[in-house]
């Protein structure tokens, strides 16, 4: 039988991060099989995407031309189907139940890594490696683990891993801290963590733009990084909402009760939304809704958007110490680009924990996603399922 313990399995979207993940497994000796994993985009005539961003055409033709260049072979996995039901429909439900909702951060754990894993079983590869900026580091499986420094992190593309029984994996902050995707990773499994490489964790972005032109892969420097979701174009997104869910009319109330206007629908709306109320005399800010009256409340001053606590439900930690701790301090993350502040972290039960900070944060967000950190190390986290603590 032929030793497959050198061989990886590896994401490639035609994009520059995973290219040079490539490239450097490459060059550490690993044996790398391209996958490029094809999903869908909501097919609608009035959808400005025709296809979806991390799966075009000509990412697929990008991603076979590195692999030609680096002598690797090249995989389509079609996953559409699983996408539309796994990340599309998430996102209507989220919606229709007056939440944020946040595609990346499920996507990743429950069809991005579970479908790279997927394809690796069936080829009895052990290894997944990915473009992400991250790290992955081991630690012992001991109570004191919140209060221990952390281990070094994890060379991955040094070669394979020895995994020992008291050991568990880590999650943990990239160098280019600008970069980092450890918030969209938090709740990968432990089963996953095991046997994924991040090779990207220990580079700068400009540290990969470097190497990917010595490549002569130069044709990266012409990509423009887009705002939209990868399924939806956000010029679209109206006729997208209108379409899927419909339009409820209901008043837009400041915060006494006055009624200053009319909407067409609370899921056309976050909190923290400033662009789109369209009311003289603003700006105004979303602040809450009154999903049973279907009341929008806005608001002129900022300072409303401001609370200091939330509960979390459900809620996912990575290494298995934290499951048996009440509460603990932590770094908090309310959203992808929020840079973290201090909280105490109560775990009500298994399901659900709440957070308190100790100073107020700005649109503390249902349907949005709190992650934990401490130090480099990230913790887990819990989806906001209530901000019903404004501040005093």
């Amino acid at each position: 039988m032929k030793n497959n313990s050198k061989k990886i399995v590896v994401g490639l979207s035609g994009g520059v991060d995973s290219s040079v993940a490539l490239v450097l497994l490459k060059q550490k000796g690993w044996e790398p099989i391209g996958v490029s994993l094809k999903y869908c985009v909501w097919a609608d005539k009035n959808n400005l995407l025709q296809e979806n961003k991390c799966c075009s055409a000509e990412s697929f033709a990008i991603a076979k031309k590195v692999c030609k260049k680096l002598n690797v072979p090249h995989y389509i996995f079609d996953v559409s189907k699983d996408f539309q039901k796994q990340v599309i429909n998430y996102f209507i439900k989220e919606l229709k139940q007056n939440k944020t909702p946040n595609p990346c951060v499920i996507c990743n754990p429950n069809l991005k890594f579970k479908k790279l894993f997927e394809f690796a079983e069936k080829h009895k590869i052990k290894y997944v490696a990915t473009g992400h900026y991250a790290r992955i580091g081991e630690v012992k499986n001991q109570k004191s683990l919140l209060r221990q420094a952390c281990l070094p992190a994890r060379q991955g593309y040094g070669g394979q891993a020895k995994v020992k029984s008291q050991v568990e994996y880590q999650l943990l902050k990239a160098k280019d801290k600008l970069k980092d995707q450890s918030y969209s990773l938090a709740f990968l499994p432990q089963r996953y963590l095991s046997k994924i490489i991040f090779p990207l964790g220990n580079y700068t972005k400009n540290e990969i733009y470097k190497i990917a032109k010595k490549q002569g892969f130069n044709f990266y420097s012409k990509q423009k990084q887009s705002q939209d979701f990868c399924f939806v174009a956000g010029k679209s997104m109206q006729n997208f909402l209108s379409k899927k869910i419909g339009k409820k009319n209901g008043e837009i109330q400041d915060k006494s009760g006055k009624v200053l206007a009319k909407h067409q629908g609370l899921h056309f709306y976050t909190i923290g939304q400033r662009k789109g109320i369209k009311l003289p005399g603003g700006p105004y800010f979303v602040i809450g809704f009154d999903v049973k009256k279907n009341i929008l409340i806005v608001s002129k001053n900022k300072k409303d958007l401001f609370s200091k606590s939330a509960i979390l439900s459900p809620i996912h930690f990575i290494n298995s110490v934290q499951i048996t701790q009440d509460k603990f301090k932590a770094k908090v993350k309310i959203r992808s680009q929020h840079s973290g502040a201090l909280a105490n972290v109560k775990i009500i039960n298994k399901n659900k924990a709440q957070i308190i900070f100790n100073k107020v944060q700005p649109a503390i967000t249902p349907g949005q996603f709190a992650v934990f950190y401490q130090g480099q190390v990230c913790l887990g986290g819990g989806r906001i399922l209530l901000n019903n603590f404004p501040a005093k």
